[in-house]
C-alpha cells in the first residue's frame, strides 16, 4: 500500500528545453544587472555623483546613456533570441555573447565595489558560463 501512495504523490519531473533553459538564464542575468544596479543608489554619495553628471569616471550625456542602453540591449535581447533562432545560430551566439559579457561583469567591480557589487558579479559570471556551458554541450542529432 505504501508503495502504490508513493507512485500517485510523485511529482512529475517536466523536462525544460534547453532553448527555454538558456532563455531563463538570461532573464536571470537581467534581473541581477537591475538589483545591483539598484541598490547601487544606495551607496553614499552615489545618487549626488550621478546629480552631478556622473557615473564613475564616466560624464552622463546622451552617448553614455545611449550606449551603456545598447550595451544592455544585447543580453536583453538574448532572452528572446536563445528562444527564436535557429539551433547552429543559438548555439554560438549564446556563446559569443555570454563570454563577452563576463569581462563586462567584472569591469562594474573598477573603483569602488562593495560586498552587494561582489557578490553580484560572482552570480553573473556563475550564471554566464552556465549560459556558454549549456549551449556549448548543445545536443547533436544522429544521421
Amino acid at each position: 500500500m505504501a508503495t502504490q501512495k508513493t507512485a500517485q504523490n510523485a511529482l512529475e519531473d517536466i523536462k525544460v528545453s534547453l532553448k527555454g533553459k538558456l532563455a531563463s538564464l538570461w532573464a536571470t542575468l537581467m534581473f541581477l544587472y537591475i538589483y545591483v544596479d539598484h541598490f547601487h543608489l544606495f551607496m553614499p554619495n552615489k545618487v549626488a555623483d550621478i546629480q552631478a553628471g556622473r557615473v564613475f569616471t564616466f560624464d552622463i550625456t546622451q552617448g553614455f546613456l545611449l550606449g551603456t542602453l545598447a550595451s544592455m540591449t544585447i543580453p536583453a535581447l538574448m532572452i528572446f533570441l536563445s528562444v527564436a533562432l535557429p539551433a547552429k545560430i543559438n548555439r554560438w551566439t549564446n556563446i559569443i555573447i555570454a563570454a563577452i559579457f563576463i569581462p563586462y561583469s567584472l569591469f562594474n567591480l573598477a573603483g569602488e565595489a562593495w560586498m552587494h557589487m561582489v557578490f553580484g558579479a560572482v552570480v553573473e559570471v556563475v550564471l554566464l558560463c552556465l549560459i556558454i556551458r549549456y549551449a556549448w554541450k548543445w545536443p547533436r542529432v544522429e544521421k
